[in-house]
């Protein structure tokens, strides 16, 4: 006796051949593709991560680099890199960029924030920010190595010129500070110097950081 197929029966093809073989594996279901992701734009990211030298590795960084540019890692703002390298400094000594304080790329073809190269911008970015402390030149009891120091040499409001503090001498009344920078390239100036001899009647300011 036959066997009697109890599958269902098959479509015969038009040219009546021989029985067409019919894959009964089960179909796969494709994985639905997930949508892309909008794209947003934002502030380019930072370009290394933030270290976690201290003070001390910001002054370091202050004082290796104070006529040996670092070019490798960070742009130059001919004539005016003040600011540029003092937040340099702050990278190193472990702060880390954020959306209105940055700069991505290398010698003179890079991009950055006006709070990273501008004194003025950088004054209103530390002051919105909380990550500094103001203070005037007759806190100086307050002020710490690694703080930042900035200069208005005309008494017009804004900010002209800024470093990082690298020595205190003194106590009371008799106290010295110095101060690295660029653009008028400097190790170790005094306050006292720049805001009587080079600028007279310039007035200092502090940024006390924690």
């Amino acid at each position: 006796m036959t066997p009697t197929d109890t599958a269902t029966p098959r479509a015969t093809p038009a040219d009546a051949g021989a029985p067409v073989a019919v894959d009964t594996a089960p179909v796969a279901t494709a994985t639905p593709t997930p949508a892309p992701a909008p794209v947003t734009t934002a502030a380019p990211a930072p370009v290394a991560a933030a270290s976690t030298g201290g003070v001390q590795a910001q002054v370091d960084y202050m004082i290796a680099h104070w006529t040996n540019y670092n070019t490798a890692d960070y742009g130059v703002v001919t004539d005016n890199d003040c600011v540029n390298f003092t937040s340099q400094s702050l990278i190193q000594r472990g702060w880390a960029m954020d959306g209105s304080w940055w700069s991505k790329g290398t010698g003179s073809s890079f991009t950055h924030s006006n709070a990273w190269v501008s004194s003025t911008a950088f004054r209103n970015y530390l002051a919105s920010s909380g990550r500094a402390t103001a203070l005037t030149d007759q806190q100086r009891d307050q002020v710490k190595v690694g703080d930042v120091v900035q200069f208005d040499w005309d008494n017009s409001g804004d900010r002209d010129h800024t470093g990082v503090v690298t020595r205190i001498e003194g106590s009371g009344d008799d106290i010295v500070i110095y101060y690295a920078g660029h653009t008028d390239d400097t190790d170790y100036r005094s306050v006292d110097y720049a805001i009587t001899v080079k600028h007279p009647g310039a007035t200092a300011y502090y940024w006390s950081i924690p």
